[in-house]
């Protein structure tokens, strides 16, 4: 007999850390090779971790609702080879990672102020680490807004605090110091002030869940980090929705799926980047991030309610078909939350589709760390006055609203009228002849 370690597996750039929400299996219980094991959930998206043994569970080495770190063992199997394999050989990356993750905590636990869990607020041992090498005591941890589950603290939320932090006023240390001193510091814990709500008589009051939870701590930071602001123009569609209609049957045919406007406008977006490359830009204190690949989110509504956004990537080397194909896989997973967590990352401007609800238009919330986000309204039948050689005329034509909010920290007025403008102008010249 073998016992084998189960490491919690890299999920994608910037995810450090896991919260288990259940266990699939109990202790006894035979597991297959990838099945799953255990469920989990990041600050990004739930997954499902599949075994990479087989054999029979013999420990949890974590509870649910425990944080693990990627790198982590999470759970030992009795394996039945015979062969006594020990966990490094396995996983040499992840154990040698985790080997250099332990010298290096441990230097930093031997040169810095040690940061304990003395309250009910749990802090993983990443952001206790952080906490100590930058001499943050527990009182002023409690105080950092947390992004993660139930409000803990990530890795990210450190990062944003340290970045403000020095810049805080002077008053901060003294309100650390009265902190400490008091017996009951939890009081000051929440990351929201309490709002006095009128009873209207017949009030029903439901806790968000999880993911509402994140929406609204990524949004409320994301109007706290950007100077929003948001340009407007209207687009004729009407050579699109006519050559859509004359394609739209055979393309389903041949490839078993629908082309809709969304693959359209995106192959719009990733033209006018092109045109225009600080747009699809991150910034970062002073430093602005220019990035090469077109890698454009794509808001989907979930059958919950919530909002989750998928990315395209390259988009600047996809065709129609290409980036159509995209689109739909990854709507259809999003809807059957299928999504893995490399889906949703690595996103450097983003469009909404607010016209799937009936809207004419809407003012996005951009997507941090981007600085653009566009949203298309519905496409709407109306009378517009067309200039002809001949003259002016009044036609009925399909028409669309396109609205792009944007940083104004790093992006103006002009460049960013311009690019909504510039996307406009390509869905007006599409060409009407191309097959696919």
């Amino acid at each position: 007999m073998a016992r084998v370690e189960l490491i919690m597996p890299k999920m994608g750039e910037s995810v450090s850390e896991a919260t288990i929400i259940s266990w699939a299996k109990e202790v006894g219980e035979m597991v297959e090779l990838d099945e799953t094991i255990v469920e989990i959930a990041t600050d990004k998206v739930d997954s499902e971790v599949p075994s990479t043994h087989e054999g029979k569970l013999v420990e949890m080495l974590f509870e649910a609702d425990d944080v693990v770190q990627v790198g982590e063992p999470f759970a030992i199997l009795e394996t039945e080879d015979g062969e006594d394999i020990p966990a490094a050989t396995e996983t040499a990356a992840p154990a040698a990672v985790k080997a250099v993750e332990q010298e290096v905590t441990t230097t930093i636990e031997n040169n810095t102020t040690t940061i304990s869990n003395d309250g009910e607020r749990f802090y993983s041992p990443l952001v206790r680490s952080m906490a100590g090498e930058e001499g943050i005591e527990m009182a002023e941890l409690e105080t950092i807004p947390g992004t993660g589950k139930d409000g803990r603290v990530t890795k990210s939320d450190m990062v944003s605090y340290l970045k403000t932090r020095g810049s805080a006023p002077a008053a901060a240390p003294v309100k650390t110091e009265t902190k400490k001193a008091a017996p009951a510091p939890k009081a000051a814990a929440p990351a929201h002030t309490p709002v006095n709500i009128p009873n209207t008589g017949g009030t029903e009051i439901v806790e968000m869940d999880r993911m509402r939870k994140l929406i609204s701590a990524h949004m409320t930071m994301s109007k706290q980090t950007s100077a929003h602001i948001t340009s407007f123009v209207e687009a004729d569609m009407t050579n699109i929705v006519n050559w859509r209609n004359s394609v739209k049957a055979d393309f389903k045919k041949r490839e078993g799926q629908n082309i809709t406007f969304t693959p359209i406008i995106i192959e719009a977006m990733a033209k006018a980047v092109k045109d225009f490359p600080m747009i699809n830009v991150s910034v970062d204190g002073t430093n602005i991030h220019i990035h090469k690949n077109v890698n454009i989110g794509m808001a989907a509504a979930l059958p919950d309610g919530n909002l989750i956004v998928p990315v395209i990537k390259e988009c600047q080397n996809k065709n129609l078909v290409g980036i159509t194909k995209s689109v739909n896989d990854l709507a259809t997973r999003a809807r059957g939350s299928k999504l893995a967590p490399d889906d949703i990352q690595g996103g450097t401007i983003t469009m909404t589709n607010v016209g799937s609800f009936g809207n004419v238009m809407g003012t996005p919330i951009i997507n941090q760390p981007q600085v653009a986000i566009m949203a298309c309204g519905i496409i709407k039948k109306k009378p517009v006055v067309l200039e002809l050689a001949e003259g002016d005329v009044i036609a009925i034509r399909h028409m669309m609203f396109l609205s792009l909010s944007y940083d104004h920290r790093v992006v103006d007025g002009a460049l960013g009228g311009q690019f909504v403008r510039r996307v406009a102008d390509y869905l007006e010249q599409f060409d009407t002849t191309q097959t696919v």
